[in-house]
């Protein structure tokens, strides 16, 4: 049985208001998301006031989910901003 993987951006902020992304993968999305919450995911997300999912991207093999991740990551804001906003419409029509 193989496992999906997921690429994913949080929105995070921090206690002084600083809007941030932090872009990883993972094979249980619920999974990780709450790790981030709880403080025992990355680094990055430790002692943030707010974390949300706002992107995320599935894929059968891990291989892939790790080179769409490295991709995202060499994003700059604005494009990370442009990829976020077409799931925010994606999502809209599917509702």
């Amino acid at each position: 049985m193989s496992d999906i993987y997921f690429v994913y951006i949080l929105e995070t902020i921090a206690k002084n208001n600083k809007k941030r992304f932090y872009t990883g993968y993972t094979n249980n999305l619920n999974r990780r998301l709450q790790e981030h919450k709880k403080g025992t995911g990355a680094k990055f997300c430790r002692g943030k006031k707010k974390i949300q999912l706002k992107y995320f991207e599935s894929f059968m093999e891990r291989g892939d989910a790790m080179r769409r991740e490295l991709e995202i990551k060499t994003f700059t804001r604005k494009q990370k901003i442009e990829l976020i906003k077409t799931f925010d419409e994606a999502e809209e029509v599917s509702d």
